[in-house]
């Protein structure tokens, strides 16, 4: 059943569908770059990432020692709420991180039996409260090539607050 004008009909409906997308395109460019698009465009939105924040350095306020010395443990253990879904204070009961009893004072990367990632062995030696506050306001920027995928924390007074909460349980 395939005749001539069968045929000549299916490559005419073929031609006919090209020439429409050829056209829709010629139509969609031309509004398009009418409108002044020509390459010089600005964002319609930003989405904030947070890395400039990480960036930037707290220079106003009190300096660590000082928020250190006034920290208060019991503060320490709520900021602690973020940590418990990966470690544990109990001595080798590590989770998805190493245990935390003892941190404070404690050679970086000797927590029996977890096996440690990127440099951060490399970063620092013992876990004074000062590496541990540089490392808890941005683990992957403390240390690249970390897996912890904690963000870090922010406010200087809850890192002071968590690192004497973590001193005070480990003595």
């Amino acid at each position: 059943m395939l005749d001539t004008m069968t045929l000549t009909k299916l490559t005419a409906a073929f031609c006919g569908s090209l020439l429409v997308l050829l056209l829709g395109k010629f139509a969609a460019e031309l509004i398009y770059h009418s409108h002044g698009h020509s390459g010089d465009h600005v964002q319609g939105y930003v989405i904030e990432t947070g890395l400039e924040e990480v960036a930037e350095v707290e220079e106003e306020g009190p300096s660590f020692e000082e928020l250190y010395a006034a920290a208060d443990a019991g503060k320490g253990e709520k900021v602690f709420n973020k940590c418990k879904a990966c470690h544990k204070l109990d001595q080798g009961a590590n989770g998805t991180g190493p245990y935390l009893h003892g941190v404070v004072g404690r050679n970086v990367g000797s927590a029996d039996g977890f096996g440690y990632s990127g440099n951060l062995v490399a970063v620092a030696d013992v876990w004074t409260p000062e590496a541990l506050d540089g490392f808890l306001a941005s683990p992957a920027g403390y240390a690249p090539g970390t897996t912890m995928a904690f963000a870090g924390l922010k406010k200087a007074a809850d890192r002071a607050n968590l690192i004497a909460y973590l001193n005070e349980t480990s003595n």
